[in-house]
């Protein structure tokens, strides 16, 4: 598989999810981590917003970053021009290409779009940016139409086209046929942006990137509009581990990123959210937390270090004798096997009265409570 250029959006597309505005420092601070991550391109936000997003995105620009940096723009030359004043040299030109929204935005006059676009690009070209095309609400576009204004792109000199499942309504399937599609027919690059409704989005990313995409577009934790984005640690951890892919991103750092985009956005993890969750290597039940005992690739598909996470065996409503016995004598405490067990059965029921697994103090006391006679 052909290197993947990751493009992260958490500080454009992450930044406009409801209820949430990064200030300038986690700005800096999200941008400076993920940089040194690897990550090989940061959408950093859209100049024409006005002067505290320009100030952001020049203060970023001035970071003297490895990674390359984007800035989000509409069909508008003022937009670009914004750009350059903030110093980006990468820009990324948005037009709608479904009818929904092309009647919305331009009274269905797709002629008014595609000029717009020639002669945004031209402007870019002509003060020697890259350029990225973003076909807004390509999933509902009309396959014919969309094809063409990706070629229409191409030929305006735009180095990048980027497929945008804007209202993420598609499925692996369709999502492969699409991208194909345009992938077969283009020279450059296509980009994969995925959008979350249904749950699909690093699937559809994933498809895409089997279709032939060469570039996806991430945000941390998933964050993004509605149901958010292709979540960055879920892209990178699937092209590492399941495509075997060469990414050149520090994973080690995941859960690290993670949290500080969290803690950031005012919106914490979900306890069982892939790669990063709290939950994502914490055992309780018996079967589980006895085979991750024995040899942890039995209920884990790679080792929690390689995202900065760690392994958690937790005892509640489900925990089994094992599980009892190895956190008890890490304590320094034995028990006789009659004796675990009707702690054990003590455990399960303080677990359904507190509702959640016990903390290591709570299984303590529950030790104390039994006699000296009972420790082997």
């Amino acid at each position: 598989m052909d290197k993947i250029v990751i493009n992260d959006t958490t500080l454009r597309d992450g930044d406009q999810a409801a209820g949430v505005a990064f200030n300038l420092n986690e700005k800096i601070a999200i941008a400076r981590l993920l940089d040194a991550m690897g990550v090989d391109e940061l959408e950093i936000g859209i100049p024409a917003m006005g002067e505290v997003e320009q100030h952001a995105i020049t203060t970023i620009v001035g970071l003297g970053l490895q990674a390359k940096l984007l800035g989000w723009n509409r069909a508008v030359i003022s937009d670009i021009q914004a750009c350059i004043d903030c110093g980006l040299q990468r820009v990324h030109i948005s037009i709608p290409v479904s009818a929904i929204q092309i009647n919305a935005k331009f009274q269905g006059k797709w002629e008014v779009v595609l000029k717009k676009l020639r002669d945004s690009i031209s402007f870019a070209l002509d003060h020697g940016l890259f350029v990225s095309v973003g076909a807004e609400d390509s999933s509902r576009a009309e396959e014919k139409f969309l094809l063409d204004v990706a070629l229409y792109a191409q030929e305006c000199g735009a180095s990048r086209f980027r497929f945008c499942d804007t209202v993420g309504i598609l499925d692996p399937f369709n999502t492969y046929v699409k991208v194909r599609q345009l992938v077969t027919a283009l020279s450059i690059p296509i980009e994969m942006h995925t959008h979350n409704d249904f749950g699909l989005a690093t699937a559809n990313t994933l498809a895409g990137i089997k279709a032939g995409s060469l570039s996806v577009n991430t945000t941390v934790n998933g964050l993004g509009e509605r149901a958010g984005n292709a979540a960055l640690e879920e892209v990178v951890m699937a092209l590492k581990r399941i495509y075997n892919n060469n990414v050149t991103i520090d994973t080690s750092r995941l859960v690290e990123i993670s949290r500080l985009v969290a803690s950031a956005s005012g919106y914490n993890v979900q306890p069982w959210k892939a790669i990063v969750g709290e939950n994502s290597f914490a055992h309780e039940s018996g079967i589980h937390a006895h085979g991750v005992l024995k040899n942890p690739h039995t209920y884990e598909p790679f080792p929690p270090e390689e995202v900065g996470g760690e392994r958690r065996l937790v005892l509640g409503k489900h925990s089994g004798r094992h599980l009892l016995s190895n956190l008890l004598e890490q304590q320094g405490i034995f028990l006789n096997p009659e004796a675990t067990q009707s702690m054990l059965d003590a455990v399960r029921q303080a677990s359904v009265e507190k509702k959640r697994s016990l903390t290591t103090q709570e299984l303590l006391h529950l030790a104390e409570v039994y006699h000296h006679s009972h420790v082997s």
